[in-house]
């Protein structure tokens, strides 16, 4: 008996180290892409490295903390970024999911035409599609001025005001992502049983009791997650905000991480850089423990 016992400990014990050997290239690629460039850039974000300090720099503790917290530049960013990522993720996955609703009902006729075009936006690199759209809202050579004009519209400077190059920014992320969120609702439609949309119509609900009865319950841990994390996305998305108007006019459309570069490339200020950089990534860590607590989106992994 105590033979046996032994044995399947040693068995155990071996499995186990087995599973540890099949984990590791993971734990390697995660130490790698994730945990060794996050301690550099805490440890970064705790000296006063510069352009003038590259290598013999000091440890200045939380200095570079309260430098971009006293100078109220964090604060203008953190709104400006909240504004860029709410407002493109209320679009985008609005659009997304009443077009998967769309795409979802019996009987369409032309769905895969319809499929097949909306994900003509997505089948072009992203940086090819920023730029076109920056010619198309150019001031005095743009086709979005000159088609306004048709209609006695006088001229818009899309990217030279704050407010309109936000809005600029948010509807060229429109542009470039709706057709993701469209295929991911459209799945997660799918998901749900045929046999509880027919019991509902039979119980008498129209498009909206269905809607409201079964398809957002069944779906509000799936909507959240692709909400979320659509949210964090959008607010690490560097192409657009440096592509379209590169933190013009001014400072109004700087987001974190373009900002991040900013202070990095332009200012040569790696020490700040840093830490406007761990700033986001607390911001977005509290951000997603706080959503999942009251969502239990995670739940959706496993």
């Amino acid at each position: 008996m105590f033979r046996s016992a032994g044995n399947s400990n040693s068995i155990k014990k071996r499995y186990e180290w087995k599973g540890i050997i099949y984990i590791l290239p993971v734990l390697a690629v995660l130490w790698f892409l994730d945990f060794y460039p996050l301690g550099i850039g805490i440890f970064s974000s705790l000296t006063n490295r510069s352009i003038a300090h590259l290598f013999y720099y000091q440890i200045v503790g939380l200095r570079n903390y309260v430098v971009i917290i006293s100078s109220g530049t964090l604060l203008k960013i953190l709104g400006q970024t909240a504004v860029w990522s709410g407002g493109s993720i209320v679009l985008m996955a609005s659009m997304g999911f009443i077009l998967a609703l769309l795409m979802n009902q019996p009987g369409l006729r032309g769905r895969k035409i319809y499929r097949t075009a909306y994900l003509v936006p997505w089948a072009y690199p992203a940086f090819i599609t920023i730029l076109v759209w920056r010619g198309l809202l150019d001031y005095q050579l743009g086709f979005v001025n000159k088609f306004l004009a048709l209609f006695g519209i006088h001229k818009i400077f899309w990217l030279g005001s704050p407010a309109l190059a936000m809005f600029s920014m948010i509807m060229v992320n429109l542009w470039l992502s709706f057709p993701y969120y469209t295929i991911v609702y459209t799945a997660s439609l799918q998901s749900v049983p045929n046999e509880l949309y027919d019991a509902a119509r039979m119980d008498g609900y129209g498009t909206f009791g269905v809607l409201g009865r079964i398809t957002l319950p069944l779906l509000k841990r799936q909507i959240a997650f692709i909400t979320v994390f659509g949210f964090i996305f959008t607010w690490n998305n560097f192409y657009i905000p440096y592509l379209l108007t590169n933190g013009g006019p001014g400072t109004s459309t700087y987001i974190l991480v373009t900002y991040t570069y900013y202070e990095q490339q332009s200012l040569l200020q790696f020490g700040v850089a840093s830490a406007y950089a761990i700033v986001s990534v607390l911001f977005l860590l509290v951000f997603v423990i706080v959503i999942n607590k009251y969502t239990k989106m995670m739940s959706v992994l496993y």
